[in-house]
This record gives C-alpha cells, sequence and structure tokens, in this order.
C-alpha cells in the first residue's frame, strides 16, 4: 500500500480515507473547509493508473473537517506533501482521478520516463501565488 487509500477504490461507497503518515489516521466524511493562496504543481501517482504519472495541480495549504472512528470531530492544517495527499484521497471520494485532471504541456508519462526526465527535480513543485481563472 501507498501513503493512503480511498474507501471507493476498494469498492465500499463510503466517504472514508485511511492514511499511514508515521501512524494510522483514518478519517470519516472529509471535507476541505479553507484553502490557502498558494498552489503547486506535482507529479501524481496511484494505484488507480499503476505506472502512469501525471502532473496536476494542487494546494499548497488546505484544513480539512473529518470525524474519527468515534465520531468526534477534528479540524486540521496540512501544507506541502500531506495537503496533495489528502486531496489526491477526496478527489477519489468524489470519484475524480489524477488523470482527470492534468496540468500543462505533455502532462502525463510513465514512471519510467518520470524516473529519467523527472526524478532529478521530484515530485513537487515551488509553491507559488494561485492564478485568477482567465474570463472568456
Amino acid at each position: 500500500m501507498g501513503r493512503a487509500l480511498a474507501a471507493p477504490q476498494i469498492g465500499a461507497p463510503i466517504r472514508v480515507v485511511y492514511a499511514d503518515l508515521g501512524k494510522p489516521w483514518v478519517l470519516i466524511n472529509p471535507e476541505i473547509v479553507d484553502v490557502g493562496t498558494d498552489d503547486f504543481l506535482v507529479w501524481d501517482d496511484c494505484f488507480s493508473f499503476p505506472n502512469l504519472m501525471v502532473r496536476v495541480q494542487r494546494a499548497y495549504r488546505i484544513k480539512v473537517r473529518y470525524q474519527d472512528a468515534r465520531g468526534k470531530t477534528h479540524v486540521v492544517e496540512l501544507e506541502h506533501d500531506q495537503a496533495e495527499l489528502m486531496q489526491h484521497e477526496m478527489d477519489h471520494l468524489d470519484g475524480v482521478l489524477g488523470v482527470d485532471r492534468p496540468v500543462g504541456l505533455d502532462p502525463f508519462c510513465l514512471r519510467e520516463e518520470w524516473e529519467t526526465y523527472y526524478s532529478k527535480k521530484g515530485r513537487y513543485g515551488t509553491p507559488a501565488p494561485r492564478m485568477a481563472p482567465l474570463s472568456v
């Protein structure tokens, strides 16, 4: 297993995320309640699309409200890789995959290609202020 898994990935139609960030962490009905002002680019991978990497844009900081296994509500602030991971897992709860969020030119590559051409720069880009969407 990777760092986390969302219940729908194993066929359970419930809003539960299990993460292991040094210790087990179960989030029931998680929701993002606040988003920071910076975004960053991430080379995302997933059990749902093995051997494929996709460049996505994620919020660098988020605040998540969730319930634990005893029903107690918690609010936690996450940033960088933990914020990216939780956004990824919460996307699964809504039926969204990283391949639904490609960013930039040539955002897809096989893991082997990523290792060869991109891994030296790492998975995470530098946080930068969120750009307003262009109006049409």
